[in-house]
């Protein structure tokens, strides 16, 4: 039955990260751990900047907003990922293929953006203290994650309406674990150029811009530290730098090693790989990085835990 695009397809056949046997259960239980450690990490840390109002200053706001969007974007592919690892087929509709896209798009771009902020903030506390309180106002934070997330909505519908002007005819094996946009490319049975044109387009915006802003405000920041007399000071700066800095390179090295490099079969098997970075094991590692090496968030987990007989 033809849909209302044109398409042909109505569903479609997730072919997930692997197809040998032996890997389905080891690989379910590593996921199922990483997601629970996803879910756990960034709703932690929602609820202790939410309840802690020492901890309501732009750096962790950012923060909360970062670990919103984690959450997110890790639970519109995950519970699906995971379903493919137990059964024989895994289907998705048309409908929530596309839905699928498009969130997916949303939070990933307007996590490029949070991480830029995120930058510039840090950016401004170390490289203009006195000026931290005039600059970063929460009208200025507010817009900032404002325009983060319109971002996020803009290049989704970009995405998203492109997909949908597609005809699919008969293929409809997605080799992926989720709705992706290379990999739908593929399949579709009129000329993907428009798409392709768009996916360089913003794809390139949204990385080159973000990742240039952000190796910018760390450049300013590490030449800042060096004039640090303190031994000591200059250690702990840049032990906070490169923590930042390996968490924002494995995000935006992956997503441009899947979308900048041409399509092909076993370059989309590369891409799989890769992707698990920037949607599995970033998501999880950033409430690592970005919290627990932190002492102000330590010292609000112990108070709340001392508060609610935890401890």
């Amino acid at each position: 039955m033809a849909l209302d695009n044109g398409s042909f397809v109505t569903e479609f056949i997730l072919v997930g990260l692997t197809d040998q046997p032996d890997l389905q259960l080891p690989l379910f239980f590593l996921f199922l751990v990483m997601y629970v450690a996803t879910v756990l990490g960034n709703l932690g840390l929602i609820i202790l900047i939410g309840l802690n109002s020492h901890l309501h200053t732009p750096m962790y706001f950012f923060l909360f907003n970062l670990s919103f969007i984690d959450l997110c974007y890790s639970s519109v592919f995950t519970p699906k990922m995971l379903m493919n690892f137990v059964s024989e087929k895994n289907v998705i509709s048309y409908k929530g293929c596309m839905t699928q896209l498009y969130f997916f798009c949303f939070f990933v771009i307007s996590e490029c953006y949070v991480l830029t902020a995120m930058a510039y903030d840090r950016y401004v506390a170390i490289c203009n203290p006195l000026l931290y309180n005039i600059t970063m106002t929460p009208k200025v934070c507010c817009n900032l994650m404002l325009g983060s997330y319109l971002m996020g909505f803009s290049g989704a519908m970009a995405h998203t309406g492109c997909m949908l002007r597609l005809t699919f005819c008969d293929a409809n094996f997605i080799n992926h674990y989720f709705c992706d946009i290379l990999p739908l490319l593929q399949l579709s049975c009129t000329s993907t150029y428009v798409n392709e044109l768009v996916v360089f387009i913003v794809i390139g915006i949204n990385i080159i811009v973000p990742s240039l802003t952000i190796s910018i405000s760390y450049g300013c920041i590490l030449s800042n530290i060096l004039q640090i007399s303190s031994k000591e000071g200059r250690s702990k700066a840049f032990s906070t730098c490169s923590s930042h800095l390996i968490a924002v390179s494995l995000f935006f090295g992956s997503g441009a090693f899947m979308y900048l490099k041409p399509s092909s079969a076993g370059a989309m098997d590369e891409g799989k790989i890769s992707s698990v970075f920037y949607s599995n094991v970033v998501p999880m590692m950033n409430p690592l990085i970005y919290s627990l090496r932190n002492k102000d968030v330590k010292l609000a987990l112990r108070k709340f835990l001392i508060n609610h007989d935890f401890l």
